[in-house]
């Protein structure tokens, strides 16, 4: 099989994330990396495309030289991966969109609802694919509880609580930390820090699981550390379209908390808990029952779950095969439209421009509720 040609646009050394994009996009032999614009500095982003192994001529400066010298060659990029600050995000996806070029943005997709709107537009206009890097969506035990709450294991789900947890941030004499810093700069995160960092993963998670979507919202936003001009810790409630309640708990600043990416589902006929510390179990309790611990690989679960696991039951897959799964769903979709067939459904289940418009109406509607005393307010786009 013909790998696709991949490029990426931030991520440069010393990011977070950017070696992770890497590794993942590699993962399953799909994608070739031939081209990025990696750093603020060109200097320095040419030099270390170039130790990635990318060509000298394809090693750029900024992203719109990378665009003007992908974008006509015959050999072009397939995928673009943008992993810069959030203020970015809409220039450079729109830009690659436009030129019919497949877009993987890390989230949140834009800082405004209205450049969100335009990103929708411009991806519907060019026919090309744009994605929204809500990765955790990749677990094999998220893609099974997804498929349990659909098929009504659960009957109606009537309360879902959620929660993105760190500590990370928590000490205020490490405010000038390049890597933490922008987080809580408007001018490069946009109108929130914690919330549209991490909280917005929990949200989506909540959205992507129930098959609801957020309808309105009460927030309540602190900045623990005073000198931040953005908020590290938030408390959002939720009501969605379908009918669920959802509470939701993000921070940063929650010292002794690792990785606090928790999910628990509450139906009418039971309730699901899942840990993105151990992504491998699901605890499973009926009404009235006792509680099932669902393994990863075991066997006897959903077509989702088992296509988006790679390995045996026992030995521990994480992030990483996560978001390999997101690209492994690209590239089926991406090669399914070049040949001119329908894509695997299995494949279809990454988040899309559109879950990026939902996400930053609910932001937007979380400042607002925030600066109003916690009213509520219609989270719609």
């Amino acid at each position: 099989m013909t790998r696709l040609n991949w490029g990426m646009v931030g991520g440069g050394e010393g990011s977070q994330i950017g070696p992770v994009h890497r590794i993942c996009a590699a993962m399953d032999g799909d994608y070739t990396m031939m081209a990025g614009a990696l750093d603020a500095d060109p200097a320095r982003g040419r030099a270390f495309a170039q130790r990635l192994g990318v060509a000298q001529d394809r090693a750029y400066g900024d992203w719109r030289e990378m665009l003007a010298g992908e974008k006509d060659r015959p050999d072009r990029i397939d995928l673009v991966t943008v992993a810069t600050p959030n203020a970015t995000h809409y220039a450079i996806t729109k830009a690659f969109l436009e030129a019919g070029i497949n877009v993987l943005c890390e989230k949140p997709m834009t800082v405004t609802v209205e450049e969100a709107e335009d990103i929708v537009a411009a991806a519907a206009r060019s026919g090309a694919v744009c994605a929204v890097n809500y990765g955790y969506t990749g677990y094999s035990l998220v893609r099974h509880m997804r498929t349990m709450v659909a098929r009504g294991d659960l009957g109606k789900v009537r309360l879902i609580m959620v929660e993105f947890s760190h500590g990370f941030h928590a000490d205020a004499a490490d405010a000038d930390n390049p890597r933490m810093r922008w987080r809580y700069d408007p001018a490069q995160a946009g109108i929130s820090g914690q919330f549209a960092d991490c909280g917005i993963h929990a949200l989506h998670m909540a959205s992507y699981v129930s098959g609801q979507n957020a309808q309105e919202l009460s927030a309540d936003f602190v900045s623990a550390i005073p000198s931040r001009s953005l908020e590290d810790d938030a408390s959002v409630n939720v009501r969605m379209d379908g009918g669920t309640r959802v509470r939701l708990w993000t921070s940063s600043v929650a010292v002794g908390s690792f990785h606090g990416f928790n999910i628990r589902i509450f139906g009418e006929k039971g309730g699901l808990r899942w840990a993105q510390q151990w992504p491998d179990q699901l605890h499973w309790t009926p009404v009235n029952g006792r509680t099932e611990v669902i393994e990863r690989g075991s066997g006897n679960l959903s077509a989702e779950a088992e296509r988006a696991t790679r390995i045996a039951t026992g030995h521990s897959e994480g992030m990483l095969v996560a978001f390999a799964n997101i690209y492994a769903d690209l590239a089926e979709v991406i090669r399914a439209r070049r040949e001119g067939r329908p894509p695997d459904p299995l494949a279809c289940h990454f988040p899309t421009a559109s879950d990026g418009l939902r996400s930053i109406a609910a932001i937007r509607a979380a400042v607002a509720s925030n600066s109003r005393g916690g009213e509520w307010v219609d989270a719609r786009p």
